[in-house]
């Protein structure tokens, strides 16, 4: 795509779909970005991609989706598909311009034309985790999605637990270990203590990160050195959790005119090798999502009811994945909140909604939609 054909159609809205970033989930953004150019209405929208690199420069990116999917069981980058030159994209510091621009080093910037919403597809810190938000709030741009406290708490394991805690909403037992406790032995000391406290196995997770990466499953304390390695290549400050026998079952939120409204759940069927959803039964082999989960009518009620509260817990808007343990007992509890869920063709989120009577390209239309109607600012 060249710089010289991204003027708008002034019929339509246009829409940058931001994707990529410097989190280590880069790559299934890109994925995720490729499945939303593919179902775009295209007779509706116009589509800017833009693509932020692992060095976090905004790139240019040809609406090409086929480039944009898991090959060999490797994911995809945006380096590989941005257009060939050091420029970058620059949305407007002032509220009251949308114009983006393009900026090359030793050259006049060119207009790109204005920007009516932006598609924040990204995965992580530095762009689910509230900081895109932001800067989008600033430059007065309408976004998809949940707005800066909604994201940064839901990106955090550990204040997602407290806010739903604090609305009598029910998690499991877990204990944070912050970056400065693990680099001290007198820390690591006191944190290990707290961890077997805990009881195995247990699950030693990155706190802000997604996309199952950098999770060790925990059984015997000998190995919580490496796993708290693994985890803190993600993110300094870890999150560990007491490992539960409950049956994983997700369900989606997506905001409609009279409120949220939750979706048909899925169950999560981790087959094969492995012991939990990671990363690779979650994107590379064939772990499977039972949609509609079988569950009881009362026990689909009560788990669409819960992820409708803790959306509304957390200050959520737009969208979002909330995944749940249902126990032996037969009581809930939630494990984490997703306020960007994927939208690859193998992601839940979309289909639960599909098999709820929402098919995919309307779903994009709808998020769409509300966010164009949605203001900026204080809501």
């Amino acid at each position: 795509m060249s710089i010289e054909k991204t003027s708008p159609n002034a019929a339509k809205p246009r829409v940058a779909i931001v994707f990529g970033g410097r989190s280590s989930e880069h790559g299934i953004s890109v994925v995720t970005a490729g499945s939303v150019l593919r179902a775009i209405d295209r007779s509706k929208y116009e589509v800017l991609p833009i693509g932020i690199t692992h060095e976090g420069r905004w790139a240019l990116v040809g609406d090409e989706p086929s480039r944009m999917a898991i090959t060999d069981g490797r994911v995809p980058d945006v380096d590989a598909v941005a257009e060939p030159s050091e420029g970058q994209v620059v949305l407007p510091g002032n509220p009251t311009s949308r114009e983006a621009v393009w900026s090359e080093p030793g050259a006049v910037p060119k207009v790109l034309g204005d920007v009516d919403v932006v598609l924040p597809l990204l995965h992580g810190p530095w762009g689910e985790d509230g900081t895109i938000q932001g800067l989008l709030e600033l430059s007065g741009v309408p976004y998809v999605g949940s707005g800066v406290l909604a994201s940064a708490a839901g990106m955090d394991k550990e204040f997602t637990k407290r806010i739903l805690e604090s609305h009598g909403i029910g998690v499991g037992h877990y204990t944070v270990v912050r970056p400065r406790e693990w680099e001290s032995e007198a820390g690591r000391a006191a944190a290990r203590e707290r961890i077997a406290a805990l009881g195995l196995p247990v699950f030693v997770k990155p706190c802000r990160a997604g996309s199952s990466m950098g999770i060790s499953k925990v059984k015997d304390l000998a190995d919580l050195d490496a796993a708290m390695d693994e985890a803190r290549s993600h993110d300094p400050k870890v999150i560990v959790e007491r490992g539960v026998e409950g049956r994983e079952i997700e369900c989606g939120v997506l905001d409609f005119e009279d409120g949220p409204r939750a979706s048909l759940p899925a169950e999560v069927l981790v087959g094969g090798d492995y012991e939990f959803y990671d990363f690779e039964a979650k994107y590379i082999d064939s772990s499977e999502v039972q949609i509609p989960a079988r569950l009881t009518e009362a026990e689909t009620a009560e788990i669409r009811r819960q992820a409708v509260l803790a959306f509304d817990a957390l200050g959520c808007e737009g969208l979002a994945r909330v995944d749940f343990f249902l126990l032996p007992d037969g009581s809930w509890i939630v494990n984490e909140i997703n306020t960007m869920p994927g939208f690859t063709p193998i992601s839940a989120y979309p289909k639960m909604w599909e098999a709820t009577g929402l098919p995919y390209p309307e779903l994009v239309d709808r998020l769409l939609t509300a966010a164009l109607n949605r203001s900026t600012g204080l809501r």
